[in-house]
């Protein structure tokens, strides 16, 4: 495989864009990244690859920047990580995830369709489309019902995906992301707010953590097993769709006794119940069965949920202290 091989992420400056980037990058790619903000703006998980890939913006609501963007960088591969909310925020952003949740993916595919429908394309979609499941755990077949306006969009994306590979023909796939953590996690989602309050608890920063129900259960993965997962279904024979999980279930509350007790603390001791932070429509307990990604891509998690959560509060306290001094 050669250099001259162009991959564009979009949302290369997220969790996800920058995982897959640095992989495609081991992989002899050039790797194109669109931002939303300025170029010049710092983006902390890509800082250290500003030298390896190529930076763009383009607005993904307009199809003729998006035309032009890829007439110019001719892509083999697309990997779709534009994402505008995420399942709690989109309660009060559900016009914004709307419009880039789900019409953005309908603009980047026809202008796939428009420019060169050789194009390979991956979207990250959701577990979020399971929302009420009504069997556990989720596969390929089980029945959608989203219970947010992220996931309902989020479902108009991953619908639009498999139109465009049935009726036009095009290698278009959709990955059923279940949840997927790492130290570069955001800070508003549940994970990270556990392990960057734990290293501040620890550093007598703070004392009390809020959450909410703390019996909530996930699927919870180490992000780069998934980028890598998507990296593989561009290069499988035919386009496909896939769930990708762990297979395992993990509540709140085990999350935080691992992550408190990785440092010699109880979570007991700091963790606070706010009742009110549920969200208003919460989901039944999500668990993926990716037995289609085990069998048809090879794959397989590399991170158990011990060693993810231990790795995140290690990132987060070496932040604080010093890489010395995490454990």
């Amino acid at each position: 495989m050669g250099a001259s091989q162009t991959a564009l992420i979009t949302g290369v400056s997220g969790q996800d864009g920058s995982y897959l980037a640095e992989l495609l990058l081991a992989n002899d790619y050039r790797v194109v990244g669109i931002v939303r903000g300025p170029l010049s703006a710092p983006y902390p998980r890509i800082e250290h690859l500003r030298g390896s890939i190529e930076l763009d913006t383009c607005d993904l609501l307009d199809q003729t920047s998006l035309e032009t963007l890829l007439r110019h960088y001719r892509p083999r591969e697309i990997y779709n990580f534009c994402s505008m909310t995420n399942s709690a925020q989109s309660f009060s952003e559900q016009v914004r995830a709307g419009q880039f949740d789900a019409l953005a993916v309908l603009r980047l595919l026809e202008a796939i369709r428009l420019v060169n429908p050789e194009i390979r394309f991956c979207q990250a979609s959701t577990s979020e489309l399971f929302g009420k499941a009504r069997q556990s755990p989720q596969n390929e077949t089980t029945a959608f019902y989203p219970r947010n306006p992220y996931g309902v969009a989020k479902l108009y994306g991953h619908w639009i995906t498999v139109n465009y590979r049935e009726t036009q023909r095009m290698f278009a796939c959709s990955s059923i992301l279940f949840n997927h953590e790492s130290p570069r996690r955001g800070e508003q989602f549940v994970t990270r707010k556990i392990s960057r309050a734990v290293a501040r608890i620890k550093a007598g920063l703070q004392h009390t953590l809020q959450l909410g129900d703390l019996d909530a259960q996930r699927d919870w993965g180490y992000a780069p097993d998934y980028t890598r997962a998507m990296w593989l279904m561009l290069q499988a024979p035919v386009a496909d769709d896939y769930v990708l999980g762990t297979g395992e279930a993990h509540s709140v509350r085990e999350f935080c006794r691992l992550a408190f007790g990785h440092v010699g603390l109880c979570y007991e001791n700091h963790v606070v119940q706010e009742i009110q932070q549920e969200r208003p429509t919460d989901t039944v307990q999500l668990v993926g069965d990716s037995q289609k990604a085990r069998q048809a891509l090879k794959w397989r998690p590399t991170m158990s949920f011990e060693e993810l959560v231990c790795a995140m509060v290690d990132s987060d306290v070496g932040d604080l202290f010093g890489q010395e001094h995490a454990k």
